[in-house]
């Protein structure tokens, strides 16, 4: 089976620094190390040469870490930088995520100057206790006070919230909502709270210093979210995320849809040419490698025809119109129930797949148990 691959239009840039690791996060960053940021910028300025020319793109998006955690001059060296290298296509999409802490005036103007037009703000939850826990360096006020100041220069900005806190309980969780709703964002995105291994969080579960929620109170969280969100106005376009019309991250379809990306930073992750590639996780190794001219990458595979289209497909079960027949097969080749039938089937029967003819997608109850469906489709 011969593919040919579409060149990227999206590109992700990983920023790692933070003024403190929250105990649930895994991500690849490094706190109180601001001196490398420097070194990181050099780096990430070769990295970026691997490109040889200016590419033209549909979403850029700076992740992290905490991407506005850079100074104002450190921040305007970056977007500088990535304007050589990226030219934004017309109706292009520029997201960037922000703390609520230390976002100023300054940073929000600067993001604007270079065509910033979408703000994800961290924002996890309003009440002092659930913050607390998370080990957040914000309170209730702050996450208030940037979204005002953010809506008036971008208006596309999202609010990234957490449920399933120990000790959060579900009237907590409902004033959440209500509170992100009343400010208006183009976006919320609502994230169950995992124990990855390796982070803070982990130790204490295995150590009995935090327990979790029952799953019972995790999915009647989920079911606020998935009712009070969308009577608002926000359509449940994918597992976690919510947006007023208009407002769908564009950059984050392009993963759903088994989609080519760019990644740069440590960390990253890209998709090229049917390939996976991710940058080493450690900070200083990945600066060690590319001022020492070898490779940043940390893992790479090349994907199978069907391992891509197994992926695409789990992936296109994220989203709220799932996966078309018609589509599945222009992307990947293969037949959509040559590949799945027996899975489909399966969770037909059970209520928590929904075979519309023309595709397959999750039914209101199969969201509540994605990762079991899922998994099964691999």
């Amino acid at each position: 089976m011969t593919t040919t691959f579409p060149e990227p239009r999206a590109a992700y840039i990983h920023v790692p620094f933070c003024a403190h690791r929250c105990g649930y996060c895994d991500f690849t960053l490094v706190a109180g190390k601001d001196h490398l940021i420097g070194e990181y910028l050099n780096a990430l300025d070769r990295e970026l040469q691997t490109l040889q020319t200016p590419r033209e793109i549909d979403t850029l998006f700076l992740g992290g870490g905490t991407p506005t955690h850079l100074s104002t001059s450190e921040l305007q060296r970056l977007l500088v930088l990535l304007s050589r290298w990226f030219i934004l296509a017309p109706g292009y999409e520029f997201s960037v995520e922000a703390n609520p802490a230390g976002f100023d005036d300054d940073k929000i103007k600067l993001l604007t100057h270079h065509g910033v037009n979408r703000v994800s703000l961290g924002a996890q939850a309003f009440d002092l206790q659930t913050l607390r826990l998370l080990e957040r360096d914000h309170i209730a006020e702050t996450i208030v006070d940037a979204a005002t100041r953010v809506r008036r220069r971008i208006a596309n900005f999202s609010l990234d919230l957490i449920f399933g806190v120990p000790h959060q309980t579900l009237a907590a969780w409902r004033e959440t909502l209500r509170r992100s709703i009343e400010l208006q964002p183009a976006h919320i995105s609502t994230y169950g709270l995992t124990y990855e291994k390796g982070t803070a969080f982990w130790s204490r579960r295995h150590h009995g210093v935090v327990n979790p929620l029952t799953d019972d109170v995790e999915r009647a969280m989920y079911a606020a979210a998935m009712d009070e969100l969308p009577a608002a106005g926000f359509d449940q376009y994918e597992l976690s995320n919510f947006a007023r019309p208009g407002g769908c991250c564009r950059h984050n379809r392009v993963y759903w849809a088994g989609g080519p990306y760019f990644g740069f930073g440590p960390g990253a992750a890209r998709y090229i040419g049917g390939r996976r590639e991710t940058n080493h996780r450690s900070v200083t190794t990945w600066l060690h490698r590319v001022f020492t001219g070898r490779s940043p990458i940390g893992e790479a595979e090349q994907l199978a025809p069907e391992d891509r289209a197994r992926e695409a497909l789990v992936l296109g079960l994220r989203r709220a119109e799932g996966v078309s027949r018609r589509d599945f097969l222009k992307l990947t080749g293969y037949v959509l129930d040559d590949l799945a039938t027996p899975a489909i089937r399966r969770h037909v029967a059970t209520g928590l797949l929904e075979d519309t003819e023309t595709g397959i997608r999750l039914t209101h109850k199969g969201k509540f148990f994605a990762d079991s469906v899922i998994i099964d489709f691999l």
